[in-house]
């Protein structure tokens, strides 16, 4: 939960006072649960105190709650992604403003992104735009395999956006990874498993960190700080992102978990996954995949495919889009809505429209142990509300009201102030260098 002490603080600035919650009914929806079903036409959702009371077909809103019509447009819950950079840069050229990689740091699993996720950051208020309403949030490993502590965020703009620190740590066991470590992959899964024995010696017996060295004349890999930051990680009370897209790679990954039995593992990418998608289903691993992938720009995806997440699906694997597909956050849906069309073709994997969208909304936010609270109308599920001008998975669609925790927020960022600003230019408002 977010810390109170930190809104009230932040109460001296008006632009930055939060906003209460309002009770509200949307009526007469083409209605998204996010739960992998399929839309639901003339639906209603009531929101009270900033949650979800009920949602579907057979809702009456409540007298006295004010109520909007939707008018047959698409209401669907708040888009959840992960992994991303949200908070963390402003202009990515200008090192100055850039804090998403930390290469000539000291430190490696021990970096926490959470005091430095900035809300205002234009990155935010372009992905709140596009309907995203909460985010898992990291540095990008750089100078190490491992990219510290990320954070769960919501994207309100208000002083303190953190809804978890310390919810997952990423660490790189593919190409990139064997690069850092050394040259090659064998060093990157040396690493990992030294780095986890390290946390182990650290943790001891009573599972908190000792006051001791591990050995008097050991020598440690990682600094104490990193391997203390690491001991959340071998308890599961920490979850951890491994990002690997070879088959051969996964499959390695995946058996870290026979030495380490309590690793809460999740899979980020797996561009080979639908050739071990058996193997990972057994394991009990979420993978987090890009959904274009469909030629290999490197050696590790040469079975690149987009029927990749499908294939993974029918094989029961719990699979959610990453946020990178399409570059930005907000081009989760246009990833989604190309495996809706890939159903189409014959042969393909593709997935069901409540599937598509369930994998950038419901999943995700299950996969960062939101399960019944983010991206899902549910009751008791955060009121984070879209409202659409189309279908979510058309390209050309865009949301025209966003809700998070029940309260609407502002559309306005960057990009739609040029595009205001330019809108209604004619001939005469060019510059003179444009009259040829």
């Amino acid at each position: 939960m977010k810390r109170l002490f930190a809104l009230a603080a932040s109460a001296i600035a008006l632009s930055a006072a939060p906003v209460a919650a309002q009770d509200m009914a949307i009526t007469n929806a083409t209605l998204v649960l996010g739960d992998g079903s399929e839309p639901i036409e003339n639906g209603t959702i009531v929101i009270r105190g900033g949650e979800v009371v009920a949602a579907g077909a057979d809702v009456t809103a409540p007298a006295g709650v004010p109520t909007v019509d939707a008018g047959d447009a698409w209401v669907t819950p708040g888009l959840f992604a992960s992994v991303t950079t949200l908070g963390l840069s402003d202009v990515g050229a200008v090192s100055e403003s850039n804090d998403i990689s930390a290469g000539g740091a000291p430190f490696s699993a021990a970096l926490d992104v959470a005091p430095i996720v900035n809300p205002s950051s234009q990155h935010i208020l372009v992905s709140r735009a596009g309907g995203i309403t909460r985010a898992a949030t990291t540095t990008l490993p750089s100078g190490s395999i491992f990219g510290g502590h990320g954070a769960i965020i919501d994207l309100d703009g208000d002083a303190n956006p953190i809804v978890e620190s310390r919810a997952f740590q990423v660490v790189l066991l593919n190409e990139q990874g064997g690069r850092i470590a050394g040259g090659s992959r064998a060093s990157a899964f040396v690493l990992l498993r030294n780095a986890l024995y390290e946390a182990q010696a650290l943790r001891g017996s009573t599972g908190t960190p000792q006051t001791t060295e591990i050995a008097k004349d050991d020598e440690l890999f990682l600094s104490r700080f990193d391997a203390e930051a690491l001991i959340p990680v071998l308890s599961g009370s920490e979850k951890l992102f491994v990002v690997a897209d070879r088959a051969s790679d996964i499959r390695s990954a995946l058996a870290l978990k026979g030495e380490f039995a309590r690793l809460d593992m999740v899979l980020l990418g797996a561009g080979e996954g639908w050739m071990v998608a058996d193997e990972i289903a057994a394991a009990g691993v979420p993978v987090i995949a890009d959904a274009l992938d469909d030629l290999p720009n490197t050696f590790e995806v040469l079975a690149a495919t987009q029927s990749n997440v499908g294939r993974m699906m029918r094989a029961g694997v719990t699979v959610a889009i990453s946020a990178s597909s399409g570059t930005t956050p907000r081009n989760m849906t246009q990833a989604a809505g190309n495996l809706v069309a890939l159903s189409k073709i014959p042969g393909a994997a593709g997935l069901s429209w409540g599937q598509a969208f369930a994998a950038i909304s419901s999943v995700p936010a299950s996969i960062n142990g939101y399960g019944g609270k983010g991206g899902v109308f549910a009751p008791g599920a955060w009121g984070d509300v879209v409202i659409w001008d189309g279908d979510p998975l058309e390209v050309g669609s865009v949301p025209t009201k966003v809700y998070i925790g029940g309260v609407e927020q502002s559309l306005v960022n960057h990009q739609s102030r040029l595009r205001d600003r330019y809108l209604d230019l004619d001939e005469s408002d060019l510059p003179k260098a444009f009259d040829w």
